[in-house]
């Protein structure tokens, strides 16, 4: 047998993992491969950096990243480097707004050994026989900022997509690693949610913050948790408020936000359209412009951002 061959070599837990209380909701969010938005990075921040966060556990990042695509960040002064910040992958212990404790696994998606990372995360939903699993994802769609962020859900819980899910497609496309988590999870029979936040494809580049509120939301409309939002929402009218003044003050981004808001609402009013992306005549309407015009808010917004 090889070097590390067993799924539980992959990490390594901390003491507290021995007081972590059994029948916890597991969360899990990771970054790499699309996080329109930022909604996963947000959300890392929120709960992973929170207040009440405990490590309970961390991947072994040397056996799953390919750092030459994941370059660890370095902070430089004048002539020296004063910190290294490496990139992670682990498993936290967080409370709710209510104390409610439960677990959150989050970072990088790997790079290598996929088959063996996810009987590692099945391994530990095992090892603290966690209740259910639910886990979130981000993707760039051609839907208006005007309207309330949209999700698409997977997994066992068939009520939960009937009623939350606003598209429910035939299709393929490419995996995230916790897609193959959520079918190794159904395949035995356990609880498991997948949560995808439909994000307008023009904020895509950006920290949006109604992206990771409505994520937030929808974790706890499947765990019931209640999980900090406050401050996202501070950041949010903000936010919202510029890029409307942007839109305000261009008639041809008006025109082309209204068309996206009246194939949005014509779709949700449950006309027989195959996706809320596309008209009548099957084509998908243009925002090229949209995220031209806009791209230089953003910019600014970058440059403006104290962090």
């Amino acid at each position: 047998m090889g070097v590390m061959e067993h799924p539980e070599e992959l990490y390594s837990l901390e003491p507290i993992a021995d007081e972590v209380p059994a029948g916890l909701h597991l969360v899990a969010a990771l970054t790499g491969f699309v996080d329109a938005g930022g909604t996963v990075a947000q959300i890392t921040a929120t709960l992973a950096d929170g207040p009440s966060a405990q490590l309970v556990g961390a991947f072994d990042l040397d056996a799953l990243l390919d750092y030459r695509a994941r370059r660890p960040v370095i902070t430089f002064e004048q002539d020296h480097i004063t910190a290294v910040s490496m990139p992670r992958l682990a498993l936290h212990l967080v409370r709710d707004e209510l104390g409610q404790p439960f677990l959150f696994l989050s970072g990088y998606e790997p790079d290598f050994q996929w088959d063996r990372f996810v009987r590692a995360v099945i391994a530990l939903a095992d090892r603290f026989a966690v209740a259910d699993v639910t886990w979130v994802q981000a993707i760039p769609m051609p839907v208006p900022h005007t309207r309330p962020i949209g999700l698409t859900i997977s997994g066992t819980r068939r009520e939960l997509a009937q009623s939350l899910s606003v598209w429910r497609p035939e299709t393929q496309a490419p995996a995230n690693v916790l897609h193959l988590v959520e079918h190794r999870l159904a395949d035995r029979g356990d609880v498991v949610v997948g949560l995808v936040m439909l994000v307008p494809h023009y904020l895509a580049d950006t920290e949006y913050p109604d992206a990771a509120i409505a994520a937030l939301s929808a974790i706890g409309s499947t765990t019931g948790l209640i999980l900090p939002t406050e401050a996202l929402r501070d950041e949010a009218r903000d936010f919202i408020a510029r890029v409307d003044e942007q839109v305000g003050g261009n008639p041809e981004l008006q025109r082309l936000v209204a068309a996206l808001e009246e194939r949005h609402d014509t779709y949700m009013a449950g006309n027989p359209l195959g996706s809320p992306l596309t008209g009548a005549d099957g084509e998908m309407p243009t925002a090229d412009s949209i995220a031209a015009e806009l791209e230089r808010f953003l910019a600014d917004r970058r440059d403006d951002d104290p962090r």
